[in-house]
């Protein structure tokens, strides 16, 4: 695939995947109780950088939002900007599997569709030093809701993340990397729907035309489309769920 092609169906949708504000939200509520008044806020693999607003919106704390690519954080910048939030929004252009960070600085760790990009086990493992002792993570992972998919979507999804696991397999392997779970909150349809399908779907109907020239293009829009009529059909067998996990405190 042409990652020109796939940039410029993706690059200008409101946000990189599914989710909402009001969810975002819930989960930043459920992990109130752990936090210290002024959280130090790393959000890894922001994207556009929609939760991002919403946590500085609701937090009033600085958050370092760290994504690779360079048009979605100027996005940010400037709706940061636009909505009176640039002085708590830092932006910066690194890869989230490989930051330079001092170990144990942040009191909150939040990640919304990323990290299968490193694979659960290895985003935790790489991403659980960056917190302090007592500090907490809210991460979104694609994820079976069944232990029995169909064979539709389980051929699916074994060709782009073989390694996604069920809620339990995931809470156990965020025990095994020394972490506490605190709560699950799995999205909702309106968080695929409204979030991320809807817009997706005008993007998709918008480059049609310049897709008829553009086999490549065509074939970016074809794997949208599939992607949106597996959900259709088989969306209560699995989607993003929200891990809520901790680091153990001093002592």
């Amino acid at each position: 695939m042409s990652m020109d092609a796939f940039w410029r169906v993706y690059s200008s949708l409101p946000q990189a995947g599914p989710g909402s504000d009001a969810t975002t939200l819930e989960a930043l509520r459920r992990l109130q109780p752990w936090l210290p008044a002024s959280p130090w806020v790393l959000d890894l693999g922001c994207g556009p950088g929609r939760q991002t607003l919403a946590l500085a919106r609701a937090l009033g704390s600085p958050i370092t939002a760290v994504d690779i690519n360079a048009s979605f954080l100027q996005r940010l910048d400037a709706e940061a900007a636009a909505q009176g939030l640039g002085h708590l929004v830092n932006t910066r252009c690194a890869d989230f599997g490989a930051l330079e960070e001092p170990p144990g600085q942040a009191d909150l760790l939040w990640s919304e569709g990323a990290i299968y990009h490193l694979g659960w086990e290895e985003g935790l493992r790489r991403w659980r030093p960056l917190l302090k002792p007592g500090g907490v993570m809210a991460i979104t992972e694609a994820t079976w809701l069944t232990d029995s998919p169909p064979a539709e979507i389980a051929d699916f999804w074994r060709e782009v993340y073989p390694a996604m696991g069920t809620v339990v397999s995931n809470m156990a392997l965020a025990r095994q990397a020394g972490l506490g779970v605190i709560d699950t909150l799995p999205l909702s349809a309106p968080d695929w729907w409204e979030g991320y399908f809807g817009p997706l779907q005008e993007r998709v109907a918008s480059l049609r035309e310049q897709a008829r020239d553009d086999w490549v293009l065509a074939a970016v829009l074809d794997d949208a489309e599939r992607e949106i009529a597996l959900y259709a059909r088989h969306g209560s067998t699995y989607g993003y769920v929200f891990y809520l996990l901790s680091v153990p405190g001093p002592g």
